[in-house]
């Protein structure tokens, strides 16, 4: 067996280098005891666990040095050679080349909420959606009257073929059934566009999600399986528990199937929707929990979807409320990317930067459900990247 010893030296020209000691291991009733911490002398960290009486200075005095202090000291010179740059020192030009920065997402804007706009900004991104095209949006809720409306996204969805896909919610409502939610999608005028796909409407599957702290896996409706590319088109607003609505709260809840929904409500707890509201856990934890569930669906699409978030009717209250708060600030655009932190984070960042003082309330909505902790979890866990490229497309 081999022990892996730790020792820190410093210099007057190298703030420090850490380098490894093989040493052999000591028997346990052998091994020296001590809590003894890390001595430090002029230029050198004396770890307790290697015994040695003394380094001399560089230079000022022959030491003749037993095998052991070879090793060491070859082990030093490498480290110091290979190892200035990362563990403090300043790095020569030639000794470590600069590596080629990844970019930032680009997330695209224009101000022109009309048809046409929708087809340009997707266009802009230069993700084609091919071979069967499922575009995800909200059918609103029966009541509702802010959720985008047909004849805005229609040109868009008929340029891909796409079929428009929903899943039953887990609250009740007028979508928690498949029959009512096809006569909801129809009495807001979807099924005249496109045909629309109730995805659980037959059972659901389970995406693996990779670095969860909540979830392992996240139940999305069984048809999401049969499409080859998905377009997430989503109306950003407020939202009355996870403080705005975007990209990643529609391909999270509006993905999952209705125990899929209650399994993200709980943070894992449950997938009974009966069970839901008295299971809810702590407010982070809910919106950790879309994060994750989010990440299930993109990892599981690659590059194989895209997102626009369409910014009207700015309301505090989503689609999915029957009676929602009529809008205080005005529309602000459409924007797309192909990452979906960086378009929600970009949303957010357009919505305190407006002049409109209507903002306010839109503003207390995200911060009281502490909003934006879904972008700092879905950062931390690969979903996407918050530091992006605004591309105004008008210009």
């Amino acid at each position: 067996m081999v022990r892996q010893s730790v020792i820190r030296i410093t210099d007057r020209k190298r703030r420090c280098a850490i380098f490894a000691v093989s040493e052999p291991k000591a028997s346990p009733d052998l091994r020296p005891k001590t809590t003894e911490p890390i001595e430090k002398t002029n230029f050198f960290v004396k770890p307790s666990a290697i015994e040695f009486t003394r380094i001399a200075e560089a230079g000022k005095r022959k030491t003749k040095f037993n095998d052991t202090m070879k090793r060491i000291w070859m082990t030093t010179f490498l480290s110091l050679t290979l190892c200035a740059g990362p563990c403090g020192g300043r790095a020569r030009a030639n000794d470590n080349p600069p590596q080629e920065k990844t970019a930032n997402p680009k997330v695209y804007l224009t101000r022109t909420i009309t048809p046409e706009a929708l087809v340009r900004i997707y266009e802009a991104l230069g993700r084609e959606a091919t071979g069967r095209v499922a575009v995800k949006l909200s059918t609103g809720e029966p009541g509702g009257h802010h959720f985008l409306q047909p004849a805005l996204v229609a040109p868009l969805v008929r340029k891909v073929g796409g079929t428009i896909v929903e899943c039953n919610t887990a609250y009740g409502g007028g979508r928690a059934r498949t029959a009512d939610h096809l006569k909801a999608a129809a009495d807001h005028g979807f099924t005249a566009i496109a045909a629309v796909d109730i995805m659980d409407a037959e059972g659901e599957t389970a995406l693996p999600v990779e670095g969860g702290r909540h979830l392992a896996e996240d139940y999305v409706g069984k048809n999401f399986l049969n499409y080859d590319f998905t377009i997430v088109l989503s109306h950003f607003k407020g939202h009355a528990m996870g403080g705005f609505g975007g990209a990643i709260k529609n391909i999270s809840i509006g993905i999952a199937s209705s125990a899929g929904k209650a399994w993200i409500h709980s943070a894992g707890k449950t997938k009974n929707a009966a069970e839901m509201w008295s299971a809810l856990p702590p407010q982070d934890d809910f919106l950790e929990s879309m994060a994750e569930a989010a990440k299930a669906v993109a990892d599981h699409c690659g590059e194989r979807i895209l997102y626009i978030n369409v910014m009207n009717n700015l309301s505090v209250d989503c689609d999915c409320d029957a009676h929602p708060a009529a809008p205080e600030m005005g529309d602000i655009g459409i924007l797309a990317s192909t990452d979906p932190v960086a378009l929600d984070k970009a949303c957010v960042d357009l919505v305190y930067a407006s002049d409109d003082p209507g903002k306010v309330h839109l503003i207390e909505r995200i911060e009281s459900r502490h909003g934006t902790h879904t972008l700092d979890h879905a950062a931390a866990i690969g979903l996407g990247n918050p530091d992006y490229e605004l591309i105004d497309i008008d210009n």
